[in-house]
């Protein structure tokens, strides 16, 4: 005779491992944004340097750190021409304003 505890042992199994798999795709999520941040990243370390580390006296500034506002209305200029630039107006219309966004967030968190 099946104990009459099984059906709430099974409901209780079932919810905690949907929760136990929601968290794990939640932790997915925010490590693949994380990723795409630093890929989105690595395009910029050729002139500013890994992570935004500028190399002192190489005449590009220093990204890592600077306020995300600040950051984003720099790029945003760049790409609308308003601030004149040899090649970042022409990168910065290769990105959308959501990638531009991200790599505003990114550079700030950085130190």
């Amino acid at each position: 005779m099946p104990s009459p505890l099984r059906p709430l042992f099974l409901v209780v199994l079932t919810g905690l491992g949907a929760a136990l798999a929601g968290g794990a795709c939640a932790a997915d999520a925010t490590a693949a944004k994380k990723l795409h941040a630093r890929a989105l990243a690595a395009t910029c370390a050729q002139c500013h340097g890994t992570d935004g580390q500028a190399v002192a006296q190489g005449g590009q500034p220093r990204l890592a750190g600077m306020e995300q506002e600040f950051m984003m209305a720099q790029l945003m200029a760049f790409r609308s021409g308003q601030r004149p630039a040899t090649v970042m107006h022409q990168i910065t219309k290769g990105y959308s304003e959501a990638q531009l966004t991200t790599l505003a967030q990114y550079f700030s968190a950085q130190k």
